[in-house]
C-alpha cells in the first residue's frame, strides 16, 4: 500500500507544472554536479573541492546556485497551486510566477558573469519578463492589446536559444564520439523537454 501511495503521489506531482519543473531541476542539478565532479577528479581535484567549486567557485556560479534554489521553491508553489488541477489557485500560481522571475534574473546575472551574454538576455531577462508579466492580475492582462497569453509564450520563446545551443553541442559530441558529452547533452535535452512541457501546461491558467 505504501509503495502504491508513493507511485500515486509521484504521478500526481508530474500531472502539474510544478512537478515537471522540479523534476527537470533535479535532473539538471544531479547530472551537472556528477559530470563536473567526475571531470575534476580525473585531473586530481578532490570530490569535495569540485562540489564547492561547482556551487560557489565564482560569483557567477554562486548566482546560478541561488537561482537554482529559487526555481526549486517556485516549482513547489506551482505544485501547490495546481494540486487540484485547473484552474489553479491564483495566489500560489502568481507566487510561482514572481519567484520564477527573480530566479531568472539571478540566472541571467550568473550567465553574464560566466561569459554567456546571449543566454543571459534570453534565459535570464526575457524569461523573467515573461514570468513577471504572467504574474499580472488577469484583469490587467485582458486589457493589454496583445492578449493575456503572450507572456506565457515569451517564457517558451526564452528557452529556444539555450535549447538550440544544447542541440548543437549534442551534435558535436556525437560526431566526435564523445560519450560523456553525448550523455550530458542528452540529459540536458530531457530537462528542457520537462521545462517546456511545464511552460505549456501553465498556459491553461
Amino acid at each position: 500500500m505504501h509503495a502504491i501511495s508513493l507511485r500515486e503521489e509521484f504521478a500526481q506531482r508530474l500531472s502539474g507544472p510544478g512537478g515537471l519543473y522540479n523534476l527537470g531541476n533535479a535532473l539538471g542539478l544531479l547530472s551537472g554536479v556528477s559530470f563536473h565532479v567526475a571531470a575534476a577528479v580525473a585531473v586530481g581535484v578532490t570530490g569535495w573541492a569540485a562540489v564547492t567549486e561547482y556551487f560557489a567557485g565564482s560569483l557567477g556560479a554562486t548566482a546560478i546556485t541561488l537561482a537554482m534554489l529559487i526555481f526549486f521553491w517556485s516549482g513547489e508553489q506551482y505544485h501547490k497551486a495546481w494540486a487540484n488541477g485547473a484552474p489553479p489557485d491564483p495566489r500560489l500560481n502568481r507566487l510561482g510566477d514572481v519567484s520564477s522571475g527573480w530566479g531568472a534574473l539571478m540566472l541571467g546575472l550568473g550567465l553574464f558573469l560566466m561569459g554567456h551574454p546571449v543566454l543571459a538576455a534570453t534565459a535570464g531577462l526575457m524569461h523573467a519578463a515573461g514570468k513577471f508579466g504572467s504574474a499580472l492580475p488577469g484583469r490587467v492582462q485582458m486589457r493589454l492589446p496583445f492578449g493575456p497569453g503572450v507572456f506565457r509564450s515569451v517564457v517558451v520563446a526564452s528557452r529556444l536559444p539555450a535549447l538550440a545551443a544544447v542541440l548543437i553541442d549534442l551534435q558535436r559530441a556525437a560526431q566526435d564520439g564523445n560519450m560523456e558529452g553525448s550523455a550530458a547533452g542528452g540529459l540536458l535535452l530531457l530537462c528542457y523537454a520537462l521545462w517546456l512541457k511545464a511552460d505549456v501546461a501553465l498556459m491553461r491558467s
